[in-house]
């Protein structure tokens, strides 16, 4: 039968690492383009759009809906990535097991 203390101290141990890599995981970035490049986003690990920057060529007041819809595209795509990345990274602390509410 297993030591409890020894499972105990693990469980802490591993804890600890799911919280260093929940820390590491906010300064993950991602980048997305949408439109050829036109617009791109990067979005951080804490969920948050950081940069987006707009090529001038992109913006023509006769098509908007084409605007908004590549700045969607490439916030989305950006957001996917990081949570994607995020994951990876998580996964590889808790030994490939998913454990909700963890990313």
């Amino acid at each position: 039968m297993p030591d409890m203390k020894q499972m105990m101290r693990q469980a802490q141990k591993m804890q600890a690492q799911i919280a260093a890599v929940q820390d590491e995981i906010k300064d993950m970035t991602a980048e997305a383009t949408a439109g050829g490049g036109m617009v791109r986003a990067v979005a951080g690990g804490d969920m948050s759009i950081r940069e987006l920057v707009i090529d001038p060529a992109a913006v023509d007041p006769e098509d908007v809906d084409m605007l908004q819809d590549m700045v969607l595209a490439a916030c989305n795509e950006a957001l996917r990535a990081v949570t994607a990345k995020g994951e990876a990274r998580m996964s590889m602390v808790a030994g490939g097991m998913h454990i909700p509410g963890l990313m």
